[in-house]
């Protein structure tokens, strides 16, 4: 060992035996701004949470939302093409943590969707839900978030966070469907059948080489598992809210079965006109009856949103 390395330790060690008697002495040389940060961490996060509503800069980054995949039903457009249409329920979403940079280095909102019984807990979780103050939840989920869309704990996230006529990204984890051959987990067309072919018609053929490489790469198509992995659907088009019922009709499919959890989070690439998203998310009349209120229907426009794809 060096002697700057040894000098270097028995500078620590003094450091640590001095810090017991006197914490403030290993403080010493460092600066006044060091010293007022570090107490005002010391006592908490100094930044104060209000849930009112703000303005949204184009850098914002609101949170997301749970919600449960009820079904699926259909419209038809102008052509007399069936567009199939997905029903999201947003179950008692609400912020149950808040994620500061003075305390964890991040800022992210942890929202509880759904209930769940006491007997159903393990202590840890029982211990979260009882330092926070919040009811028992039965799915959690972390959205990170700007610094000016954070929102005090127990928040309620209704479906008027989304906008009829917005893009969202749905995550979720798609239906699991077992062990699968080539034709079905990759599309692939299948050896001949007829003309000899014998007991191999759904075989997917050649799998390597001759002598050189004389193996099969990574990542070769084959069969396998086939499904319930995490998928996100990107660019989800919401068609109609329902404030009352807390529920959502976005065009297309969304990954996972009925009743499952999904995510919705606004899209990254089609992004939403900021002039219309209540940020960070919308805040109820007082007086607002929710029972009373009827759906939001996006507006169609000139060009029709259930035409197919050419």
């Amino acid at each position: 060992m060096s002697a700057a390395s040894r000098g270097l330790l028995s500078r620590l060690r003094s450091l640590s035996i001095l810090s017991r008697a006197n914490p403030t002495v290993h403080f010493r040389n460092f600066s006044a701004e060091f010293l007022s940060s570090y107490e005002s961490d010391a006592d908490g996060p100094s930044t104060i949470i209000e849930a009112t509503p703000r303005v949204m800069r184009p850098t914002s980054k609101r949170t997301g939302a749970i919600a449960v995949k009820c079904g699926m039903t259909a419209l038809w457009d102008k052509w007399g093409e069936r567009v199939p249409i997905s029903i999201l329920w947003l179950d008692d979403n609400i912020i149950t943590q808040v994620k500061t940079i003075e305390k964890e280095g991040i800022t992210a909102l942890q929202i509880g969707a759904g209930q769940k019984k006491v007997k159903h807990l393990t202590k840890p979780e029982m211990g979260h839900f009882r330092a926070q103050g919040v009811p028992l939840k039965r799915k959690l989920r972390e959205f990170p978030v700007t610094e000016d869309a954070l929102l005090p704990v127990g928040t309620l996230i209704t479906v008027r966070h989304f906008v009829p006529g917005q893009y969202v990204d749905v995550t979720g984890i798609t239906r699991g469907k077992g062990f699968q051959g080539g034709m079905k987990r990759h599309g692939f067309s299948g050896m001949p059948a007829s003309h000899g072919a014998s007991l191999s018609h759904r075989s997917i053929g050649s799998t390597g080489q001759r002598d050189a490489p004389g193996k099969v790469f990574k990542g070769k198509k084959m069969p396998g598992r086939m499904g319930g992995k995490q998928c996100t659907v990107k660019n989800v088009w919401v068609y109609k809210i329902d404030p009352a019922r807390n529920l959502m009709w976005v065009r297309g499919q969304v990954p996972g079965a009925e009743g499952n959890f999904v995510f919705i989070k606004d899209a990254v690439y089609k992004k939403p006109d900021i002039s219309l998203l209540p940020f960070p998310t919308y805040f109820a009349p007082p007086d607002e009856e929710t029972s009373e209120l009827e759906p939001l229907v996006a507006d169609l426009g000139e060009t029709d949103p259930f035409m197919a794809a050419d």
